[in-house]
């Protein structure tokens, strides 16, 4: 009988590849400025020699090589893009992920934080939190953070968001240029206050903006709304139950969206024969042909892998804040066209 293999370690693998253990263990946590040459010289040893990282041992060292990642609506499809980048970049890094959500509020979402970290992961990834800045902060300051959707700066904690302002003037210039004047936005108004670095409050800011650049700041017209399916569909009727309803609307995101289009197909009213509708998110349903929805692009597995990036640094020591924006794109589909 034969003797079983005896399993590699990390003392072999920089023996291999002529470098370090400490070396070695940088590439093994995805450390802050490695550089390509040292990771790819060390990566061809570990898959010569076969070696597989100890979860358990890596725990013992202080790190649990796991990020919590909390959203506050699983229901959105747009965060299972934004989930992706994530995942992916993180099992590049050596890290797994573990999400939870809480979408009844404030109290629940601390709960849950508290949960992932008693659980000691390494870091956290929050989806557009509920709470203020003064809440965030003290987040980060126990843990290194990461806010996805939020706009910052932080002082504790990184931010990563879609350039909002710029997204929403995309869509109103488009609308404009087709000839419509009439263009209602959806405001979400959620569980909590609406804080001026939510995406709810940038997108709205920039609707208003671009309404007035246009000339049109007489036509501005903010509608409180729910940014899910059924608010969309709520928000169809209240528009058309106007005296003079508008001729298009920015919904805000592509799931408000999916409902104004559910509840105008119901209702036998051509899109965009009689109404143009232009989501935000461009989750991966817009594209299907049966929807074709003209929507904003925000890159969500760019902006997950980024701020999956910027969370490893900030675990491997980096303090100083960092806000990121990534530019949108308008994608343009069936869904918006010149006014009757």
């Amino acid at each position: 009988m034969t003797g079983q293999t005896k399993r590699a370690t990390i003392s072999d693998v920089a023996l291999h590849a002529g470098v370090s253990r400490a070396a070695v263990s940088k590439v093994l946590r995805g450390a802050y400025g490695v550089s390509d040459i040292m990771k790819t010289r060390v990566e061809t040893s570990m898959d010569a020699l076969g070696y597989r990282p100890s979860a358990l041992a890596r725990g013992m060292r202080g790190s649990s090589f796991t990020l919590g990642v909390f959203v506050v609506d699983l229901s959105n499809t747009f965060v299972s893009v934004l989930i992706e980048g994530i995942r992916t970049e993180a099992e590049l890094r050596g890290y797994q992920v573990f999400i939870g959500e809480a979408n009844r509020g404030l109290n629940q979402q601390q709960r849950m934080i508290e949960a992932m970290m008693d659980r000691k992961m390494d870091g956290l990834v929050l989806i557009a939190p509920f709470g203020t800045e003064e809440e965030l902060e003290k987040i980060g300051r126990s843990t290194p953070t990461v806010v996805l959707g939020r706009h910052g700066p932080g002082q504790n904690y990184d931010t990563v968001a879609s350039d909002d302002v710029a997204g929403s003037a995309l869509i109103v210039d488009h609308l404009v240029s087709l000839g419509h004047r009439r263009i209602t936005h959806l405001l979400h108004i959620g569980r909590e206050k609406n804080e001026s670095t939510m995406p709810q409050s940038v997108r709205a800011k920039g609707y208003v903006e671009a309404m007035v650049r246009n000339g049109l700041e007489g036509e501005v017209d903010l509608l409180e709304s729910r940014w899910s399916q059924e608010g969309g569909a709520v928000a169809a009727d209240q528009m058309l139950g106007r005296a003079a309803p508008p001729t298009a609307v920015h919904t805000g995101t592509d799931m408000a969206a999916f409902g104004v289009l559910a509840r105008f197909y119901d209702l036998g009213i051509p899109v965009p024969g009689d109404f143009s509708v232009v989501g935000y998110d461009n989750a991966l349903a817009a594209a299907l042909p049966q929807i074709a929805l003209t929507t904003v692009d925000q890159s969500g597995i760019e902006m997950g892998s980024i701020a999956t990036r910027l969370l490893v640094e900030r675990i491997e020591g980096r303090s100083e804040p960092v806000s990121t924006l990534v530019p949108p794109k308008l994608v343009i589909r069936k869904t918006s066209g010149p006014p009757r």
